[in-house]
């Protein structure tokens, strides 16, 4: 099979879950909320449900009955983004499946986070992948999150690719919602708080136990 060449396509990729492990801090980032509202039990599902229906724009009050939930959240993020520093570590093997993807294609990274790009590339480099990604956008960087392709078609017009040689990587039900809505290919990965069940339901192209598979189906995914 041909090799593809590297300006012929961008690769995508979410932070959270995808690149980075940021489960440690989701889970301090709930306790230091919990303890802030006088709770100290934190039922397990919760630390998880919480960011997964944030992702989605969901509401959480079912979860966080009598609380203050506009309290509870100020200092749930705030905790979250001030932790993802020193908490999140890269996933095994992504390091080296990023040299490989990067040699064929422009990588891009797109967070959900609030917080500045220069604060995203300090943790990259700290982690010694910044220079894998030419791309770097969080949400302050959009007026309109993820599901919307807005992000993604901002790097697609940087690269000069079509969205259909495009490729977005995320372990979340909306990176695959945006991938979409911007008609490239997309990839679910398993490393993140997702499950397999969750991702299949939206129908990506591919679902991956990891980006560190990617290198292997990248050529057959863009045949």
């Amino acid at each position: 099979m041909r090799e593809i060449q590297r300006k012929s396509i961008a690769i995508l990729l979410d932070l959270d879950g995808t690149i980075v492990d940021s489960r440690e801090a989701y889970l301090e980032a709930m306790k230091t909320a919990f303890r802030s509202i006088g709770h100290k039990l934190i039922d397990v599902g919760t630390v998880t449900e919480i960011p997964k229906r944030l992702e989605q724009n969901l509401a959480i009050d079912d979860l966080l009955i009598g609380l203050d939930v506009k309290s509870f959240l100020g200092i749930y993020l705030r905790t979250y983004y001030e932790n993802t520093a020193t908490k999140s570590k890269l996933i095994p093997n992504v390091s080296e499946a990023l040299r490989r993807l990067s040699e064929k294609a422009n990588l891009a990274l797109t967070t959900m986070r609030y917080v500045s790009k220069q604060q995203v590339l300090k943790e990259l480099e700290k982690l010694g992948v910044a220079k894998y990604f030419r791309i770097v956008l969080t949400a302050l960087d959009t007026c309109n999150s993820k599901p919307s392709p807005e992000a993604l078609l901002k790097c697609a017009r940087e690269f000069n690719v079509e969205t259909g040689r495009c490729v977005v990587v995320g372990d979340s039900v909306v990176d695959i919602r945006a991938g979409k809505n911007a008609s490239a290919k997309t990839v679910g990965v398993l490393t993140g708080i997702f499950s397999r069940k969750e991702l299949e339901a939206e129908k990506p192209d591919l679902i991956l136990e990891s980006v560190s598979e990617l290198p292997e189906s990248l050529d057959l995914l863009l045949k």
